[in-house]
């Protein structure tokens, strides 16, 4: 990827990075707050086309149809994890806290069913059960998007999902792409394997830093891209990261002030941070 289109995909990016962080705790917060009784919400984030079929029926409201074509993969399949999930919540409530402790019993480690469990039994109106089965599946299966969602539902106070580390080279491309297919423990491994092979890489450290964000541990990247701040005081790449990650836990005056020292290079970072720097009054204005 040549470096023009590489600016271009970062700057496409910003208007999203913005959306998210000034609405999501909107969006989590009203799952959350949704009239007990109401099914709960399906995110399977499957790679098998007839199960995305299946929840986006269920996403459509017609959760017959979508019980049916879960019903049908699992018959199919019968050791698919997520079609007896599907077929679980589209059940509902015939059945369905019964059925997903069962599965959290045949398969305790995975995330996607303790997260499920969790929202049905939020739907229930059961929150403090609910929250153990987030936790289990933050701590049991961490390296998922079924974790990272149960973390935003563990924090309905910040921003959705987890920061990104933006790139300026491809040489970082291997954690980059993990770290979009919702898989931060593998992401943060090959950012460190990329520091290890070059301690002196300031765009590996940044990498590294951004990785180890964590909504229940933020301190763990805080704690490595502020001591770059120092040392680095003019690098856009850690200014920019570090005001992202601010962003992110909505500390939005500290994080205007790193963007504003990001925004004053002549770099792709600089050009970003102007662009996210923009739209901080429109998070300021949604967060109120």
């Amino acid at each position: 990827m040549n470096p023009r289109t590489r600016a271009r995909l970062l700057v496409a990016v910003i208007a999203g990075v913005a959306a998210a962080i000034a609405v999501g705790a909107a969006v989590i917060q009203g799952r959350a707050d949704h009239d007990p009784g109401e099914a709960p919400p399906l995110e399977l984030n499957a790679a098998s086309g007839a199960l995305r079929a299946a929840e986006a029926a269920f996403e459509r409201g017609d959760r017959r149809v979508a019980r049916e074509q879960f019903e049908a993969f699992l018959a199919r399949n019968p050791g698919s994890v997520e079609a007896a999930v599907g077929a679980a919540i589209a059940a509902w409530p015939d059945g369905t806290i019964e059925r997903l402790r069962e599965l959290a019993e045949e398969h305790p480690a995975r995330g996607v069913v303790r997260l499920h469990l969790g929202l049905a039994l939020f739907s229930a109106g059961k929150r403090d059960e609910a929250v153990q089965e987030w936790r289990e599946a933050e701590g049991r299966d961490p390296d998922t998007p079924a974790a990272i969602r149960a973390e935003d539902l563990l924090h309905p106070d910040m921003a959705p999902g987890r920061p990104f580390f933006y790139p300026a080279s491809d040489r970082l491309a291997d954690g980059v792409a993990l770290q979009r297919a919702g898989r931060p423990v593998s992401a943060l491994r090959a950012f460190e394997r990329a520091l290890a092979a070059d301690p002196d890489s300031l765009e590996a450290q940044v990498a590294v830093a951004v990785a180890r964000f964590d909504k229940d541990e933020p301190a763990q990247a805080f704690s490595m891209l502020g001591p770059l701040a120092g040392e680095h005081p003019e690098a856009e790449i850690v200014r920019y990261h570090l005001g992202l990650l601010l962003l992110w836990i909505r500390a939005l005056d500290e994080a205007e002030e790193q963007l504003s020292r990001a925004s004053q290079g002549a770099g792709p970072y600089a050009r970003l941070a102007q662009d996210l720097l923009a739209r901080v009054e429109e998070i300021r204005t949604r967060n109120t």
